[in-house]
């Protein structure tokens, strides 16, 4: 199955392919310097340059088993990445330019999905309960960890927690009311609101740096998590559910849009779709 990373251009609709392999590669970031992409592959990160150059491989010492949870800090000094430590992903981060990792999460499983827009604190996805997994947050540093779903009942699987660029929501999806939709709540775990409504099972949603649309990756009805290989939807809309529109569809699922992937100016977006072509 051949990878290829493509930019979706807001401004005219169209789409580019900046690079493919024949190797699986996921969930790229866009560096917040505009030049290049953070992915992953064969558990390493690598960056791609946004003129296709590459990859290179982004230097992490011990953390050889990285999954697709990672992601670039605002000002870009450093990387977050989910490695599997005793069997269990858990976050670190490193120098951006790459270097031994610090391990930010004392609780296993936890999987890196956001930084707040001041960088001072990360979002991400947990399993706290059996057969639950939740969303919580905690200082970029490491330290005491504040559990934003799930703390006083059973929700569901509650997954890809994305900060709204001015701090104010957490965005995320929920399967809480059936399958899994859309929801955004305030970042002490209050006013959960669920955003869309719809058949289709929706994960990561991703709020433009402006703050005009959310991305989110729309499955098949049915769809159990967010399997690989199927056909999907890449959909906007605006942060209250209007202007929804599919803007693109194709052959992906699990490495499309795992984490953040706009353009730091918001004109654009990056996934990856899969396929022989």
């Amino acid at each position: 199955m051949q990878s290829f990373l493509e930019i979706f251009d807001l401004a005219n609709g169209t789409t580019r392919t900046v690079w493919k392999s024949a190797a699986v590669f996921e969930a790229p970031n866009w560096d917040p310097d505009g030049q290049s992409f953070l992915i992953n592959g064969d558990g390493r990160l690598w960056r791609i340059g946004i003129d296709g150059s590459g990859p290179w491989k982004v230097p992490t010492g011990f953390a050889t088993a990285c999954n697709n949870d990672h992601g670039i800090s605002p000002d870009g000094s450093l990387i977050a990445l989910s490695h599997k430590t005793d069997g269990l992903s858990t976050i670190y981060t490193a120098p951006a330019a790459g270097g031994t990792p610090t391990r930010i999460s004392a609780k296993q499983p936890s999987y890196w999905h956001g930084f707040s827009p001041d960088g001072q604190s990360i979002a991400y996805c947990c399993r706290r309960r059996p057969d639950q997994y939740d969303i919580a947050i905690s200082p970029v540093t490491g330290g005491t960890e504040t559990q934003l779903t799930g703390r006083d009942q059973f929700e569901g699987h509650n997954d890809g927690p994305d900060y709204s660029p001015d701090g104010a929501w957490i965005w995320f999806n929920s399967d809480r009311d059936g399958h899994a939709q859309i929801y955004r709540m305030r970042p002490d775990g209050s006013e959960v609101m669920r955003i869309t409504h719809d058949r289709y099972v929706n994960w990561f949603p991703h709020p433009s740096p402006c703050g005009t649309h959310i991305l989110y990756l729309a499955y098949p009805t049915g769809t159990r998590f967010h399997p690989r290989n199927l056909d999907v939807g890449l959909r906007l809309m605006s942060p209250d559910g209007t202007s929804l529109r599919e803007v693109a569809r194709f052959n992906g699922g699990q490495g499309t849009i795992n984490v953040p992937c706009w353009a730091p100016d918001g004109s654009a977006f990056a996934y990856m779709r899969y396929g022989p072509s």
